[in-house]
């Protein structure tokens, strides 16, 4: 009966997460499925798919390059922008936040489990509250207009406090006997840090960095508040302004900019998925 039970209750799960996971995706196919047509099928919404089929293909390439070759809103250097910036970020997030998660699970000090619910209850504080006072601070130091705004707190503050929560738990999965081998065969906190930990750690960090990507690359508050030139846009920003232009902008163009703001998204997580399932899995809650 209890098997009977359990495999009900996992067609029920099953179902449930088909209905979810297209609720989820409904709104990014009606996306790609929109960049595919004429401005006038877009108006006229009559059909989901873009009618004829045969030149969908054509249609998707003079809307892409229509987006891609805008004289107002230059796609390409924007693109080059968010690639500098969430590159940069996310290699700090990652340097930072593996050391600082080592401290908290490796090395015994006094205060440190205190510090750790400080770092914790940062992760409760919104980015908005934080803006002025940052604001501020940028700029005293002259890097309004820059992109410092923008990577270099990933370097500077010890990194992120989810990030830092999720290695530091997975940092505490790892066997303390391996840290007792490497310390006898003369290792420091670095070298058991840089030849144990780390070669153990790839799936975990793979997560940080994903989660930090998309976090970055979809980032829109923080560049329009520390970016002052056009030039300098991300991609967040880019596709506002795109949207914005004129007033006018069509459905099937807009959609088209979207899908190419979100397609390296996209793309990241399918490469990834398998590390970020395994980094997840095995990030557990252990104390």
């Amino acid at each position: 009966m209890s098997a009977q039970h359990s495999t009900v209750g996992a067609r029920i799960a099953w179902v449930a997460l088909i209905v979810i996971g297209v609720a989820y995706a409904a709104p990014l196919g009606w996306m790609v499925l929109t960049s595919a047509k004429s401005a006038e099928q877009t108006l006229a919404g009559s059909s989901v798919l873009p009618t004829p089929l045969a030149d969908a293909p054509g249609q998707i390439a003079r809307n892409y390059a229509a987006v891609w070759s805008d004289p107002v809103v230059d796609f390409p250097l924007y693109l080059r922008n968010s690639l500098w910036v969430t590159g940069l970020s996310m290699v700090g997030m990652m340097i930072a936040c593996s050391i600082t998660a080592y401290g908290f699970a490796r090395v015994r000090w006094r205060g440190r489990d205190t510090l750790f619910g400080v770092v914790l209850v940062s992760m409760m504080i919104p980015f908005a509250v934080l803006m002025a006072p940052l604001y501020v601070v940028f700029r005293e130091l002259g890097w309004i207009g820059t992109f410092l705004p923008l990577w270099a707190p990933a370097w500077l503050a010890f990194g992120g406090g989810f990030n830092i929560f999720l290695l530091r738990q997975f940092y505490r999965t790892i066997p303390a006997e391996l840290d007792e081998a490497a310390r006898l065969d003369g290792c420091s906190h670095w070298g058991i840090f840089r030849h144990v930990i780390l070669p153990l750690s790839r799936p975990a960090l793979g997560v940080v960095a994903l989660f930090h990507f998309t976090a970055v690359w979809n980032d829109f508050l923080a560049p329009l508040i520390f970016l002052t030139h056009r030039d300098q846009f991300t991609l967040a920003l880019g596709l506002h302004l795109y949207q914005s232009q004129a007033g006018n902008t069509p459905w099937n163009l807009l959609m088209a900019a979207s899908t190419l703001v979100v397609a390296p998204v996209l793309v990241v997580f399918v490469l990834t998925q398998g590390m970020l399932q395994e980094g997840i899995a095995t990030s557990g809650l252990k104390e």
